[in-house]
């Protein structure tokens, strides 16, 4: 079973790549996210987590999820199982320490009783995050190059999936291969932090009446239900503290009509299954 979290679709690319390639099943955080989030596994069922690095962390829906998710074994006897634990994230550019902080939090959690993390890995991906000047989508070169070169690692990831290494040991698969950048323990800690308090956050997101023709695609798309709205209607951010800024309903306007400040002003669009969208 793979759980998984996407706000413009290289995570949600990668969870359907990998569970046809290893037959998993499939669950969306966001979907389920205000469930009791209980689930039960077959006999020796392995479990993944796939999700996207925001600001060099963990997005605060897949830790909240954590927090409440459960499993059962179809097994009378179930107290000293632990199942095979998997976790791939995606990253414009480099994740910081955002698996050792997701791991510390595994550890903490109810479910981290019945879990065993031994394969990682970090698969970077086109680029989605506006949010600062100087940042930007990638080129249309630059985006399909990743692509490429993602989809070969996906592929080799699911073999390793499939022979199931370090069922024996406490060592992780790919620890020492993340993608983790210079100065991790900085982008992870202070600036993560930073990111957290003053960047997350709908308060700068607006919209341009000019350009808006209210197809309501931004308040389809946004994962956290933070945007009122619809077909008719323009959007409206709710302020709920539950933004994500993902960029979702930023990047799937069909006429850019959405703006994070002036900060993505004359920015590029980009979701997965098209090519970035110059302004």
């Amino acid at each position: 079973m793979i759980f998984y979290f996407s706000g413009t679709g290289n995570s949600k690319w990668a969870a359907k790549t990998l569970a046809l390639e290893t037959d998993d099943t499939l669950v969306s955080i966001p979907e389920v996210i205000k469930s009791d989030c209980s689930f039960t596994l077959e006999k020796d069922e392995h479990v993944g987590f796939i999700f996207p690095i925001h600001g060099w962390r963990v997005p605060s829906i897949v830790k909240e999820f954590i927090t409440k998710l459960s499993i059962k074994t179809e097994e009378e006897d179930t107290s000293l199982i632990k199942h095979y634990c998997f976790c791939l994230v995606t990253a414009g550019d480099s994740i910081g320490k955002a698996m050792d902080r997701f791991l510390k939090q595994l550890r903490t959690v109810a479910v981290g009783d019945s879990l065993s993390l031994k394969a990682v890995y970090s698969l970077i991906m086109p680029e989605s995050y506006v949010g600062l000047p100087g940042m930007d989508v990638d080129t249309k070169e630059k985006e399909l190059e990743k692509k490429g070169l993602a989809s070969a690692q996906l592929k080799e990831f699911s073999k390793i999936l499939k022979q199931r290494p370090y069922t024996d040991n406490e060592q992780i698969w790919g620890w020492k291969e993340l993608k983790r950048g210079p100065i991790p323990s900085f982008f992870s800690g202070p600036i993560g932090g930073f990111f957290e308090r003053f960047l997350i956050t709908d308060k700068p997101f607006h919209v341009d009446s000019r350009r808006c023709v209210k197809c309501g695609i931004c308040a389809n798309v946004c994962p956290v239900d933070d945007i009122k709205g619809g077909l008719g209607y323009e959007p409206e951010w709710l302020h709920t503290g539950k933004c994500l800024t993902c960029f979702s309903c930023y990047h799937h306007c069909p006429h850019h009509a959405i703006e994070f400040g002036k900060r993505t002003q004359k920015k590029g669009q980009y979701f997965y299954n098209r090519l970035n969208k110059q302004s």
